[in-house]
């Protein structure tokens, strides 16, 4: 999962994109980059590492220009690393960059075809390269010295025919402006927001409609399916559908845990999403021990807390915030090798003993991914007194690898992906484990916006929406994504590339 952004202003963008880009900063924590343009010239600053820690104030004064874009990333496709830190650049057509979130299934069929067809060189194992040469291929086939909207939104109707899977992506052509685009399907969100009137009028792009409240834009809307938003040099919007058949199928799981609460995802509400999701859980609970004896509910924080207290309400039951979170340490079910995984629950949670000791206590969690977190958050209740420990999941069993986007483990080292609710319940010793039904977790988020008829649930219900993930792609996912293969790509060093450190591309 990454997050972006652009912005075609009045003055220096840099320092804006720099805003947006902490503010979408729990979408990726690998790396962070911004590009801009001023004069003919690309200026880049991308480094691995939070954005705080990559931008010094010598690499923003650098940063010149009124047109720019900015990435955060975490690693799906491609090694982690200084290497594949977005956004990419290549020099033909016009000199082009290009941020990407998301994870293109067919990438290894269109790296052979960029290199034997199209005679294109790729510099790292990123799927987002990929993207950017395809987009840029197919815009220098309409041969034009100088582009017109219509060529971009061609070029980006041949990328939606060539290229597979879930796609968000901002691109930036020298001295033309910024241009973003969704895939067929929407399953990544993307957003577009204005600030100013008439002349004065500026644009911005990004993964979530928060990164446009902090910074005064008005959110225009959702980038539908298939859909491209050009904002020229001189600031003036064009919007075009250049999908053949596009259909709105947006990843549930940013509902669950990725997005922030304070964001609207095609016009649905997270916040409200997730508490519903707390209702529904209370109703599951009452189903299945109407006699419960609960005498507290625990959220482990954050993206629990607002199902937690909807729970709890729903319940008649305290709500207490029992665990202290260490903010400054990362997501633990992306961590390499489970026993980082282990030591990283221990330093980024703290349990509050008092609230724990002699009750039956009540966690509620987003999902459970691997089980490591749940299991060693559950220890951690026992040993601050806590009399039974039960575990209630705002989402279903994660049974099923993402292939979207979100980088999750191979099926194998998922906890839920053949076992039973009991079994599962045992491996990470709960008293007793609450999954949300499917079904509800849907209702939860349609009813934010009825027009969404459904969404990829691939995680939960191993239906890929691009019809074109099998087992032999699973298997291929598997060797890839498991610890062992994770292990030995970092001992090798893989991805720690050189030369992308330059502020100024020319």
């Amino acid at each position: 999962m990454c997050g972006l952004t652009g912005i075609v202003g009045k003055g220096r963008v840099a320092p804006e994109i720099y805003d947006a880009l902490t503010v979408l900063q729990h979408r990726g924590q690998d790396a962070a980059g911004i590009m801009t343009c001023n004069e003919d010239r690309f200026h880049q600053r991308k480094s691995v590492g939070l954005v705080r820690d990559v931008f010094r104030q010598h690499h923003m004064q650098r940063l010149d220009g009124n047109i720019g874009i900015g990435h955060v990333r975490y690693p799906t496709a491609g090694s982690a690393g200084a290497a594949n830190a977005q956004p990419f650049y290549v020099n033909s057509p016009y000199g082009i960059a290009l941020a990407h979130n998301g994870n293109l299934t067919n990438s290894r069929a269109l790296r052979q075809e960029l290199f034997e067809s199209e005679m294109r060189h790729l510099n790292t194992d990123s799927d987002s390269e990929v993207l950017l040469n395809v987009f840029a291929y197919e815009l220098q086939q309409r041969a034009k010295l100088h582009p017109e909207p219509d060529d971009l939104f061609a070029a980006v109707s041949a990328v939606h025919r060539r290229c597979r899977g879930g796609y968000a992506a901002v691109a930036m052509l020298v001295n033309y402006g910024v241009i973003a685009f969704r895939d067929p399907y929407g399953i990544r969100p993307l957003v577009v927001g204005y600030r100013g009137e008439g002349s004065d009028r500026e644009y911005m792009v990004a993964s979530e409609s928060v990164a446009l409240d902090v910074l005064g834009f008005r959110l225009l809307g959702d980038v539908a399916p298939g859909e491209a938003v050009y904002i020229d040099a001189n600031r003036q919007l064009h919007m075009r559908q250049c999908a053949e058949a596009p259909l709105l199928r947006p990843c549930i799981f940013e509902h669950v845990y990725f997005a922030r609460p304070d964001s609207l995802i095609d016009e649905i509400s997270v916040y409200k999403t997730r508490a519903r999701q707390g209702e529904a859980l209370a109703r599951k609970v009452l189903r299945e021990k109407p006699d419960h004896d609960i005498d507290v509910v625990i959220p482990i924080p954050d993206s629990s807390r607002t199902a937690g207290l909807a729970l709890a309400q729903s319940l008649g039951i305290k709500y207490r915030e029992a665990f202290v979170k260490n903010r400054y340490i990362g997501r633990t079910f992306i961590m390499p090798g489970q026993q980082q995984r282990r030591k990283s629950v221990r330093q980024k949670l703290n349990p509050i003993r008092l609230e724990f000791e002699g009750k039956n206590v009540m966690l509620v969690d987003d999902s459970i991914v691997r089980g490591t977190t749940s299991r060693e958050i559950i220890q951690m209740a026992r040993d601050a007194g806590a009399a039974r420990v039960y575990l209630a999941s705002a989402a279903p069993p994660v049974r099923f690898p993402n292939v979207y986007g979100i980088d999750m483990p191979s099926p194998g080292e998922l906890i839920a992906h053949d076992k039973t609710v009991e079994e599962i319940s045992a491996l990470i010793n709960a008293d007793w484990l609450v999954y949300q039904d499917l079904d509800e977790l849907i209702s939860c988020s349609r009813e934010g916006n009825p027009l969404v008829e459904a969404f990829d649930c691939s995680v939960f219900d191993g239906n890929y929406v691009t019809g074109d993930v099998d087992d032999a792609y699973l298997a291929m996912l598997d060797a890839e994504r498991n610890d062992e293969a994770q292990s030995k790509t970092r001992e090798s060093g893989d991805g720690d590339g050189v030369g992308i450190y330059n502020e100024t591309v020319s």
